[in-house]
């Protein structure tokens, strides 16, 4: 959630009261190279500790490996597998009410009135959307690896906002 400085409710408390699951979405934007890539490395994660987890009695090495430790090396590589997938995680959804953003570990939902424009950086990796007071959310779903998928997700959020730039959910004048 955004802080707008406003105190004891107004657009603050609003946007808190908002479920962006309950919402209807114009535009659901996804990296998809990053979560193909993701998918990749956490499979050959899975793979390599699984092997080398298979691998320890074989070789004498002084050690006596047992077989809960075999297992608990194949976990380990399942878990670190896991953490890699959060990577497959990021999305912005695009709506009447507002912006959804989710990205590694959060989930924020933004109202059209605090929303300013969504950039990219020159030099950044994946797109960020401005708010007041120089402040900005990360929009990792949207990555300069993407290449015309980020484009197209960028102009369809840019003709969204002139769409319901009133921040209410409805069309901007003169845009019915």
């Amino acid at each position: 959630m955004v802080d707008d400085g406003t105190t004891g409710g107004g657009r603050a408390q609003a946007a808190d009261t908002v479920d962006p699951d309950r919402l209807q979405w114009d535009l659901v934007a996804r990296s998809r190279r990053s979560s193909l890539y993701a998918i990749g490395v956490a499979v050959f994660l899975v793979a390599v500790f699984t092997v080398l987890g298979s691998l320890l009695r074989v070789a004498d090495t002084g050690v006596h490996f047992r077989v809960w430790d075999q297992i608990s090396i194949a976990l380990i590589g399942v878990l670190m597998g896991c953490g890699v997938l959060l990577f497959t995680r990021p999305r912005m959804r695009v709506g009447p009410a507002g912006v959804s953003v989710r990205n590694l570990f959060s989930d924020k939902f933004i109202p059209w009135d605090l929303v300013q424009r969504i950039a990219f950086p020159e030099g950044a990796s994946w797109a960020r959307i401005d708010l007041p007071d120089d402040e900005y959310v990360p929009v990792l779903a949207v990555q300069i690896n993407d290449r015309g998928r980020s484009v197209e997700a960028v102009q369809r959020f840019r003709a969204l906002q002139r769409l319901y730039a009133d921040g209410a959910g409805r069309p901007a004048a003169g845009q019915e």
